[in-house]
Parts: structure tokens; sequence; C-alpha cells
């Protein structure tokens, strides 16, 4: 829809503007997302949600449905235990699964599956997603940890913003990296032609972002097992930065070519969170939990290991 600026709200700060214009139901802080991710345009520009608008404007936003929040059953989808207690439960997250429920996919989830587990949790940490601290990938697998009440969702909420917790990942990618070791340091924002993409961006609406990477395995010049170690958590960092560095993930349809590593048995972007570190939040103790590679993931290494062997 396009609003024109009347004399009124001359002056008005553009999220103001736009929180003014839009149902009630919609937050300040989506409205101040949506105009940073370019979703909202001034006379067709990107503005800052500080811009003061000025009479005779035409704002240009996109007003979204108000999102009907869907029953969420606990489904009884076995999950690779690592470690539970009364607090929290840390999971090895199998490939091919959602976190949490969306609403054009409400069941076969994390969430579907913890219901069932745990049978106390519904409503810590929000209808939609309860006991969820963060999130993984569908096509990612790994360790995982699940609040299972306010104590440890409060407590793992804080840490994950606040960059306590330490997350390793290991990846496979496409040929092999000039420097065996170093540091991705490139802010990240959503692709303005296809959203369902992340790029690197020197723009002002980029996050910064930095992962920090070491090349453990080199399998002649075809790929590279790779350490990674992301200090900041944005959508997709890792596998956003390794394309950036001119080595995709293997198996990766959004940003790397899938469809060639489909002779090595490979079908899922070739990521697996190794390790997870965190304050326990009852004890205050340093805890670490390590999720076991997947049997696809090293599967995917050993056929690239024989088809290197078999190569004249």
């Amino acid at each position: 829809m396009d609003i024109q600026v009347t004399n009124r709200e001359d002056g008005w700060r553009l999220d103001k503007f736009v929180m003014e214009k839009t149902p009630d139901w919609i937050s300040r802080t989506f409205i101040q997302k949506a105009i940073k991710n370019g979703e909202v345009l001034v006379n067709g520009t990107l503005k800052k949600p500080s811009y003061k608008v000025k009479s005779g404007d035409i704002i240009t936003l996109m007003v979204p449905q108000k999102p009907q929040v869907p029953e969420i059953l606990p489904e009884n989808i076995p999950l690779d235990i690592i470690y539970e207690d009364r607090d929290i439960l840390v999971i090895n997250k199998q490939p091919g699964i959602i976190t949490h429920p969306i609403p054009s996919h409400t069941s076969g989830t994390i969430v579907n599956a913890v219901l069932y587990h745990c049978k106390d949790l519904q409503g810590v940490g929000g209808v939609l997603r309860p006991g969820i601290v963060h999130r993984l990938d569908k096509d990612t697998s790994g360790v995982m940890v699940i609040a299972k009440n306010d104590l440890a969702h409060q407590s793992l909420t804080k840490q994950f913003k606040d960059r306590v917790t330490e997350k390793l990942y290991v990846c496979l990618v496409k040929g092999v990296p000039e420097k065996n070791e170093g540091d991705i340091n490139v802010s990240i924002a959503r692709n303005p032609v296809l959203r369902v993409k992340m790029t690197v961006t020197q723009s002002a609406y980029g996050k910064p972002a930095l992962t920090h990477y070491k090349v453990i395995r080199k399998f002649g010049n075809l790929a590279s097992l790779v350490f990674a170690w992301p200090k900041t958590g944005r959508t997709h960092q890792i596998r956003v930065h390794m394309k950036y560095l001119g080595h995709p993930l293997m198996g990766d349809e959004v940003y790397g070519k899938a469809k060639e590593d489909e002779k090595f048995d490979i079908h899922r972007q070739m990521l697996h969170a190794l390790s997870l570190s965190f304050f326990h939040p009852r004890t205050g103790e340093r805890v670490k939990f390590i999720a076991r590679l997947p049997e696809d993931f090293a599967r995917a290494i050993k056929n690239i290991q024989n088809f290197l062997e078999k190569k004249p």
C-alpha cells in the first residue's frame, strides 16, 4: 500500500508514521526490522527508522495478514537425547526436520517431538516455540538445547543474546580454502530480491557477522573438512560466509551447486553443530555437549575419499 504524508505528520519518525498507519497487533520492533530489511520505501528509496518524513512523501509498505496461532500438538517423534535433567534437554537434531512450527508447517517439528517427551513444557517461552532458545536450519544436524522451564528459558535466552555460549560446527566445503585458518568478518543482510536467501553486504542494513574457521582435512582439491566457530548468530551465517570465501558447503541448494554433489550421496548441506557450551541455568557451571556426526555426513566423507582413491 502507498500512503502520502500529510502536513499533520510532517517531521514524524518513519517508524512512528508506519506504526500509526498499520494494525495495532504489529509491533514497533517488527516495523523497525521491516524498514531495515528494505520492506518499507520512502519515495521508492530505503530510509532508516529515524528518518523524518516530509509532507508529500509517499510511503510504500506491505501490511502482513494477522498470523493465526495454530494448535501445536505433541507427536511421538524419536529424539536422540544427549543429556537431560529437570531444567534442560540436550539433543542431537537429525537433518530434515525443522526446529519449530511455522504457519505452513505445524507438525513434524522438534517442538512437536519435545512436547511429547516433556509433558509440562507447554507455554515455556511462548505458544509457537515452547522451550526453544536457538534453532538449527532444517537440513543442519547437531547439538541443540531446549529449556524445560522458565528459569532455564530466561537464562539460556540471555546467554545466546549476550554471546556467552560457545558453538562449534563442522562442515564439508567445495575445494580448499587458500588459508588453513582465518576469520570471515563481513556483514550479512537478507537478499533484497530472493527473500529466502541471505547475502554479504556493505550497506547500512547489514548486521555484523564474524566466523572463525580452520581446515582440518583436505580431500585433494575436491573438498575440505572445516571447523567453524560463529562468533555471531546471523541467519545462514556459516553457509553465507563459506560461499563468500569461495567454498560453499557441499549439498547446499541455496548457496552452492547441490546437484553436483549427489554423486557422493549428498542430499543436504553438509553442516553439523558438533558442540555447544554454556552455563547451566541452575548450577552456573560451564557445561559442554558434543553431538556425534550423523550417518549421512560420515558416509559423504567416506564416499569422497573413495572417489579420490579410485581416480587415476
